[in-house]
């Protein structure tokens, strides 16, 4: 190849490549122009929907454009993230979901989207977490108690349904601990908190917000936190963790994905401008009852611990047997 031919091949392939480029910076340059549809897979007053809605209200406020929540709940939330898959990638259309989503290709291996390769990770709003408690008529007063106790003989733990963050934290937990337990389903929280207050479930892990008012009033033993660190609410509660089980903590993260083609200059502006709302005084208090915890991450970051807990939760799976239909 001569030289001449060489610098001709070399500004053909620059400008192919500029082509193939500009229609992404040219939107992201103009992005956003107009509103902008959040879709929650969960139903409205749930404690992803409130946070989000805290969330991007301020969100709406930095951007100049309103964030529409869409709330499609549903099948784990499955409909609503395989609405955002398929959407068109050009950030109008972003999910807003927990930990539930690294947890469908073990719950879900059906589910019509790949977790890993149709979404992109924007940024976590923080992390919420479970709480291993127990009715104080059972006279267990640690986790080191409550393992015993369950190595006695087989005991039950409530969830809020099968492959839910109070089912997955327990079962991490108990992998770890070494103990065997039956699942106790519920259709929603109060019904499981209500069994385990009264003694008729031997004990569960569940989301801070639910059962911290139990935990005020006495009707439930807090014995541990699924986070890696303590939580600022239950600042004398140790981690599962700290108590010895290695693996047992689970982290319930919340925050916004986007479909995975979505122009990456778009994907950096939505995590610059959702920092600004994360650090406001009243955005933190607001996320405050629910216990949530800053997570920074970057975009990468955040898709790194994804793919990890993907991986994480299928070993769950085949360590502790689950059958899933």
């Amino acid at each position: 190849m001569t030289l001449t031919t060489r610098r001709r091949f070399l500004h053909l392939t620059g400008a192919a490549l500029a082509t193939s480029i500009m229609p992404g910076l040219a939107s992201a340059q103009t992005w956003p122009n107009r509103a902008i549809r959040a879709v929650v897979p969960f139903t409205a007053g749930s404690a992803i929907d409130v946070i989000a809605r805290v969330v991007l209200d301020s969100l709406s406020v930095q951007l100049g454009q309103q964030v529409v929540i869409d709330n499609r709940g549903g099948a784990g939330g499955m409909i609503g993230a395989s609405m955002v898959a398929q959407a068109e990638p050009d950030g109008y259309t972003i999910l807003i979901h927990s930990a539930a989503h690294s947890l469908t290709p073990a719950v879900y291996p059906k589910a019509p989207y790949d977790t890993a390769r149709d979404f992109a990770a924007v940024a976590s709003f923080g992390s919420i977490p479970n709480v291993t408690v127990i009715s104080p008529a059972k006279g267990i007063k640690t986790l080191q108690e409550l393992v015993a106790f369950a190595k006695k003989e087989k005991r039950t733990f409530a969830t809020s349904g099968v492959g839910s963050a109070s089912h997955w934290a327990m079962e991490r937990l108990r992998l770890s601990a070494g103990f065997d337990a039956i699942q106790v389903p519920y259709k929603g929280g109060p019904d499981a908190i209500r069994e385990v207050v009264a003694g008729r479930v031997d004990f569960m892990s569940f989301g801070l917000a639910s059962v911290l008012p139990f935990i005020r009033e006495g009707r439930l033993v807090a014995l541990a936190v699924s986070t890696p660190k303590r939580s600022a609410a239950l600042p004398d509660v140790p981690t599962t963790l700290e108590a010895g089980y290695p693996d047992s903590d689970y982290l319930f993260w919340n925050g916004m994905l986007v479909p995975a083609k979505t122009p990456r200059p778009i994907i950096e502006r939505l995590y610059q401008e959702l920092q600004k709302p994360l650090a406001l005084p009243a955005v933190k208090e607001k996320l405050a009852p629910f216990g949530n915890e800053p997570m920074p991450l970057s975009p990468s970051e955040f898709d790194a611990l994804i793919r990890k807990e993907i991986a994480s939760n299928l070993a769950v799976v085949k360590a502790a047997n689950l059958k899933f239909d």
